[in-house]
Formats: C-alpha cells, sequence, structure tokens
C-alpha cells in the first residue's frame, strides 16, 4: 500500500488508484472539505457585501460555490473524457481572481462578471487542450517555485484563522489568549497525531484535531449556530440568475488572472503527484487544466465564480500521505450535499476561525516544502535556475508583505501585481524565458538542467 520514494521515505499511505475503508474515507474526505470550505465561500461572500447583495441573493452565490466545487472535485477525481486529471485535486473558488472581480462587479455588477469569467475561461481551456506547445514555459523551476509561492503566501492567512480573525489584526478579538489557545491545541493535537500515532489517527490528524478544538469552541461559546438556524433545506441551481454581460475590458482583466491560475494549476498537479514519487504526465496536467477552465466556465452560467485546485488540500495530502482519489470524490460529494441542502453546509461553516486556523497552518507551510520537492527533483541548481528561484521569491513576498509597493501603480495593474504569487509566478516564467541556458559559471551546466526538466513523461 505505501510507496517509498528515492531516499527510502514512505511517501504515501493510500496511492492514488486505492480505495480505503469506508470508516477511514468519510472522515479523510471530510478533512479535505474542512481545510477548504470557509475558504470557498469567503469570496461570494466578500463580493457580495462589497456590490450589496441582498440577503437572498448571497446565499444563492455561497450555495453554488458549494456545488460547483463539488461537481469540479468529482470531475478532477473522475474525469469526463479529457477533461479532469483523475487525481485528488480538491477545487474550490479562487482567491486570484477576486480583486480584479471585485473591480469589475463595482462597475457591471454581476453580469459583468460572469461574462467575463465565462469568455475568460476559454484562455485556460485553450492552454490545457494545446499544453504539448506551452509546456516549455512552464519547466519545474517555474512550477516549483509557484507552488512554494502559494504555501509561502498563505502563511499569513493562517495566522489570521488562528488568531481568530480572518479578517485580520484589525478585527475584534484578535490574539486574543481565548484563540491562540484553541488555535494551539488544535496545531499540536494536529502534529501529535500525526508524528506519534499510526492508522486512522495519523492520516485522519487534522480531522481529529479540528474535531476535538471544535468541541473546546463549543463549551467555551465561541461557536456561531445561528447559521444553522437561518438556512433553508433545499437549494435548486438556477442558470443565469443574475443575466450576463460581456464587457471587452472585463474580459482581458479576467483573462490574465486565467494565465496566473494555470501556472497555479501546474504547480498544483505537480506537486500532488511528486508526493506519490513520480512526475507529473502530460495528460495529467492537461486533464487539470481542462477541469478548471471547463468547470469555471459552467461556474458562470450557475451563478458562481471561477474554480481552480485548492493549495491547502495539497499540503494535506503531503502531511497525512493520503492521495487517493476516491476520498476526493466523497469530499466532492460532501460538497453536494451541502450545495443542495443548505443546513448541511451552514454546520461545516460553523467552525470558528482559531479552530480553522490551528488545524490547517501547518498544512500551508506544507504547500511550500510541495514546491521545495519539486525543485530537489527535478531541477538541478545552476546558477540560472537559483537566479530564478531567488528573483520570483523576492518579488513575490515582497508585495506580499509590503503591499504598499504597488499603491502608486494604475488600479487594475495593482490588483494583478498585488498578488505574490501573481507577482512571483511573472517573475519566473519572463526569467525563464529571458535568461540564456549557459550559465558563465558553476559546477553544473544549464544545458544538464535543460536535459533534467525537459525530459518526456
Amino acid at each position: 500500500m505505501a510507496q517509498t520514494d528515492e531516499s527510502g521515505r514512505s511517501s504515501v499511505v493510500y496511492d492514488i488508484e486505492e480505495k480505503p475503508p469506508l470508516g477511514e474515507a468519510i472522515p479523510l474526505a471530510f478533512q479535505h472539505v474542512l481545510a477548504m470550505v470557509l475558504g470557498n465561500i469567503a469570496v461570494p461572500l466578500i463580493i457580495a457585501s462589497t456590490i450589496g447583495l441582498a440577503t437572498g441573493q448571497t446565499t444563492f452565490l455561497v450555495q453554488m460555490a458549494l456545488v460547483v466545487a463539488g461537481v469540479a472535485s468529482l470531475v478532477q477525481a473522475y474525469p469526463v473524457g479529457p477533461v479532469g486529471a483523475r487525481l485528488p485535486i480538491m477545487m474550490g473558488t479562487s482567491f486570484a481572481f477576486l480583486g480584479t472581480l471585485l473591480l469589475v462587479g463595482q462597475d457591471g455588477g454581476l453580469p459583468a462578471i460572469f461574462g467575463a469569467a465565462l469568455v475568460g475561461s476559454v484562455l485556460q481551456i485553450f492552454i490545457g487542450a494545446n499544453y504539448e506547445r506551452f509546456k516549455p514555459l512552464f519547466p519545474p523551476v517555474v512550477n516549483g517555485t509557484v507552488v512554494m509561492l502559494i504555501g509561502l503566501t498563505l502563511i499569513p492567512t493562517g495566522i489570521d484563522y488562528a488568531a481568530g480573525a480572518s479578517a485580520g489584526p484589525g478585527a475584534a478579538g484578535y490574539a486574543s489568549l481565548m484563540n491562540l489557545g484553541v488555535a494551539s491545541l488544535v496545531f499540536l493535537v494536529t502534529l501529535a497525531l500525526n508524528q506519534f500515532f499510526r492508522g486512522i489517527l495519523r492520516i485522519a490528524s487534522v480531522f481529529f484535531g479540528i474535531f476535538l478544538g471544535y468541541v473546546v469552541a463549543v463549551f467555551l461559546g465561541i461557536v456561531d449556530f445561528s447559521p444553522i438556524a437561518q438556512a433553508g433545506w433545499f437549494a435548486v441551481p438556477v442558470p443565469l440568475k443574475f443575466g450576463i454581460v460581456f464587457d471587452p475590458g472585463a474580459i482581458l482583466a479576467v483573462a490574465a488572472v486565467y494565465l496566473i491560475v494555470a501556472m497555479e494549476t501546474i504547480g498544483n498537479v505537480s506537486a500532488i503527484v511528486a508526493e506519490t514519487g513520480r512526475n507529473a504526465s502530460n495528460r495529467q496536467i492537461r486533464g487539470g487544466l481542462l477541469g478548471d477552465g471547463v468547470m469555471s466556465g459552467i461556474a458562470a452560467i450557475f451563478g458562481a465564480f471561477p474554480n481552480t485546485a485548492f493549495a491547502q488540500n495539497v499540503g494535506l495530502i503531503s502531511f497525512t500521505g493520503v492521495a487517493s482519489r476516491f476520498i476526493v470524490g466523497i469530499g466532492g460529494v460532501i460538497l453536494l450535499v451541502g450545495g443542495f441542502i443548505p443546513k448541511v453546509g451552514a454546520v461545516i461553516t460553523t467552525v470558528p476561525d482559531p479552530v480553522l486556523g490551528g488545524g490547517t497552518l501547518i498544512l500551508f507551510a506544507q504547500i511550500f516544502t510541495s514546491g521545495l520537492n519539486i525543485i530537489h527533483r527535478e531541477v538541478v541548481l545552476t546558477q540560472r535556475n537559483t537566479t530564478i528561484i531567488a528573483a520570483a521569491v523576492s518579488l513575490g513576498l515582497g508585495v506580499t508583505f509590503r503591499p504598499e509597493l504597488v499603491q502608486n501603480l494604475p488600479e487594475m495593474v495593482q490588483t494583478l501585481f498585488g498578488s505574490g504569487v501573481v507577482m512571483g509566478g511573472l517573475a519566473a516564467l519572463v526569467l525563464n524565458l529571458m535568461l540564456p541556458q549557459e550559465s558563465p559559471v558553476g559546477n553544473v551546466s544549464d544545458s544538464e538542467a535543460v536535459a533534467k526538466e525537459t525530459g518526456d513523461d
């Protein structure tokens, strides 16, 4: 059952095609859902609040976010023709689009957002369908760097959740002793179960850590059950409920973000497969990109925002060693149930921020190690490649920790380059195209690096 990597270290407990018993699979699937559900619904909540939607409209957006994420996760795990990677990819509403969609929404409302998302998705579908042609643009040195940046730039979010306020330091109760205590309990229990136990306690360590933290939070009185009472019993998807408008400027802006998300998807697919001791194949990456693009287009039709592979779930695979697509398929079904039966989805959303932060903080750091694993396995560290990595990481972290750096740029440019992943990813992409393959110094020639990085898989 377990696989080993080149160093002999056990890398997976359940491989991609293996099916754990349902008694293990269900808590493992809930673990994946808990890792992504609040991030999945955060984007529709923020957009709805910003453009002033009514409560009923906001609820519909949240439910469709759950439904589309569920279907998209199922498609990635169990492909429909060429669409889907046949991998344990948990899909959800992409944060990468948030800033751009807010700008589009302030001018054109939801119709303009959905029109831009629908047409823009064609770019990612095109890249996926022609991946072999675009592959030279995305070698492992670029993909690995993007994955590292995804993890590094998510850590502040994990810290904010652990401090008890996902909205950031200005929120009430931020870093209170109670919040830090609950988050620390979940964090330590999760680590202890993962490192000192075996079997279900280890592979579902995040689930059990969050469950214990939730019970403690209930006794402390910090769980708000009102969303359950307010939620309805059944929700029905309605195509084009908000209408659709095609604005050329909005389409171009959103299409640019799809390019960045394509880089993230390639990186995430590469990271997932790397955890099993293999290199991602062209078929897997092509299917992953098509799954992202097609499901994002369908999302726009049914009132949801663009979807992508959720990086925290990649970190979960790395942390637990469970890479079974069967488990992600069950997770997709759970999301579907939560979308069609709002009260079920509402139960999941009552998990307090510090509980979620304690359980997911290490997952964000684990994403960084997944990117590091790609670099270690597939990249020769020549002067050229280390320069690409160093420049991309410094620029990506620079705008993450000092967002004021881009405050004097045009608003749309701020939105694009204000993301550390976008800034660093584009830097890696451009430098990889511009820097000469043969480095003037170094012990290993860059021609060897090219041979290693462009080998067929």
